[in-house]
């Protein structure tokens, strides 16, 4: 009788640890299920980097969003886009502008940087002024990505267009890897990849940066239909976006090691090219989306515009969503 009595016992206790198994399943199951899944397409750009730390860091799977980075060249993000391959991209202001203008809806949640002499135009030694830059060649990524405008923006802003300068098309690394070995006369190019340039003075210099003519400032856009149909994921990029910013003000040397070994920088190397830029923190990002946003994206539509890479300029009120800035 004992025996049974016992074995009853331990049958009951085996049956409330088999339960309290499936719970706490059951529990993990659910917590899992709210997290949700999203593609954000980017690229190595310093300026994106807080994103990168976001995503290995846990920050954003804190706020319940898995984020899957994919690094694809600016040329080719919003075809992804279209596809449904991601969901969402950072890029430069005047991007989403030419992308909603040729059809690829996005809508820009957060701004993420503005740049203070992290993109910039290298030329050989001999090259004076603007001026004499005609004629000449100049490597530079395809028409509708950031380095294109860049330099159609400076070209404008004395006097030049485009069509005064021969063009090789060449993504930032290669036009900043050519123009040190030797090649072509300009580049066009950003952080990290200027440093290659500024490590070379025997090679050239660099004519003029976004200290110079500030036009790079980048966003977070994603897809209207996704936005729609998931604005707490939205939130938590935004909220995971200013964590990180965070996380950097208070470990700066973990965070550097973190953001630079994702572009094969070392956390000094990687410290030095990102004091080229300016993170945006969220009173920042009020005072953005408050009119300056509505302005650049305006003056921006009329260069791109002009150099072909739109045909209309759409209605640039309507480009983004500023309420998940809170």
């Amino acid at each position: 009788m004992q025996k049974r009595k016992l074995g009853s016992k331990g049958g009951a206790g085996r049956a409330l640890g088999w339960l309290a198994t499936v719970a706490l399943a059951a529990g993990a199951g659910a917590a899992q299920a709210q997290t949700t899944k999203v593609a954000l397409g980017m690229s190595g750009w310093t300026g994106f980097a807080p994103l990168t730390l976001a995503a290995k860091a846990g920050i954003f799977e804190k706020h319940g969003v898995d984020v899957d980075i994919k690094m694809i060249p600016q040329k080719d993000r919003h075809l992804a886009l279209a596809s449904g391959a991601i969901q969402c991209a950072a890029t430069t202001v005047e991007t989403h502008v030419a992308w909603n203008a040729n059809g690829v809806p996005i809508t820009q949640i957060v701004q993420l940087d503005k740049s203070y002499g992290a993109d910039g135009l290298a030329v050989r030694n001999d090259v004076k002024t603007f001026a004499d830059l005609k004629g000449k060649t100049i490597g530079v990524d395809a028409p509708g990505t950031a380095p294109y405008f860049g330099l159609a923006w400076m070209l404008k802003k004395n006097g030049m267009t485009i069509k005064d300068v021969k063009t090789t098309t060449l993504s930032p690394q290669a036009a900043a890897q050519a123009f040190v070995s030797g090649q072509n006369d300009a580049a066009m190019t950003y952080e990290p990849y200027l440093s290659t340039v500024r490590q070379n003075p025997d090679k050239g210099k660099i004519l003029a940066t976004t200290l110079d003519y500030p036009m790079v400032m980048d966003t977070l856009g994603c897809a209207p239909k996704w936005l729609k149909e998931n604005p707490k994921a939205a939130q938590a990029l935004v909220d995971g976006y200013f964590e990180a910013l965070e996380m950097i003000r208070k470990e700066p040397a973990k965070s550097n090691e973190i953001m630079g070994a994702a572009v094969k920088q070392t956390a000094e190397q990687f410290a030095k090219s990102s004091s080229y830029l300016r993170w945006q923190d969220r009173e920042a990002n009020r005072k953005f989306f408050a009119g300056e946003l509505a302005q650049f994206s305006k003056e921006a539509a009329a260069v791109l515009l002009d150099v072909g890479v739109i045909r209309q300029v759409p209605d640039v009120t309507t480009l983004y969503d500023p309420r998940f800035i809170r």
